[in-house]
């Protein structure tokens, strides 16, 4: 299988935790690698952040034309547009990174999975059904792919971990009823989350850095 490309940056002090961030539809992993420093986490939580490259694909509604995506966009409507095997093809090669930071010593409740968009959709898929304990699932500007069939998919590891929703309430791109969505099917299944909402549009903004980073520490610590 392949592997993913990926921008990593390194902690300070002794490698302790792990942050996985995926990024959104035809962007890189370079693209949210500038917003740690903005994080203000203590140096003491020794977070490795990992800032994966989704493949490079075809995405149809986009004419086909081949960008980074860590899934194909069949179509405009959220009811049809869902690449279920893009997205376990997608997953597959993000858990083996979960599972190469636990093979390097990093306890798996010590690694936490986020992303935006795109990348929160493979967030919700994956974490939601990996079958260790994680730190934390960060979901930023995105929706559940298959909220009909997670309740069969989950898996009990995870029941109890920390979940942070965030989504702007203008968005036009990922409508902002889809986060609302999320979370009560979320809840209705017994999961502990945060949720937030700003006046933005597909993007994130200075207070949701914020929330984002004391989130983190407060799953870290």
């Amino acid at each position: 299988m392949n592997k993913l490309d990926m921008v990593v940056i390194e902690t300070d002090s002794q490698h302790q935790a792990t942050v996985i961030w995926l990024h959104g539809l035809g962007d890189s992993g370079h693209g949210f690698a500038p917003i740690v420093p903005a994080l203000n986490l203590p140096k003491s939580l020794g977070i490795k952040f990992i800032f994966p490259h989704a493949p490079i694909q075809p995405v149809t509604i986009n004419g086909g034309m081949k960008m980074r995506s860590w899934y194909d966009i069949k179509n405009i409507s959220f009811k049809d547009r869902v690449d279920l095997s893009g997205i376990q093809s997608s997953a597959e090669l993000v858990k083996q990174l979960i599972d190469e930071e636990i093979a390097a010593g990093i306890p798996s409740e010590k690694i936490i999975l986020a992303g935006f968009s795109q990348g929160g959709v493979i967030t919700y898929y994956l974490g939601l059904q990996y079958p260790q304990k994680l730190a934390g699932l960060m979901t930023l500007s995105t929706y559940i792919a298959n909220p009909t069939t997670i309740s069969d998919e989950r898996h009990s590891a995870n029941q109890d971990t920390p979940l942070f929703i965030a989504h702007g309430q203008f968005d036009p791109v990922v409508p902002y009823q889809l986060a609302e969505q999320a979370q009560t099917i979320l809840e209705q299944l017994g999961y502990q989350l945060e949720f937030h909402s700003y006046p933005i549009d597909h993007s994130v903004c200075p207070e949701e850095i914020q929330a984002v980073g004391e989130w983190i520490q407060k799953c870290l610590t």
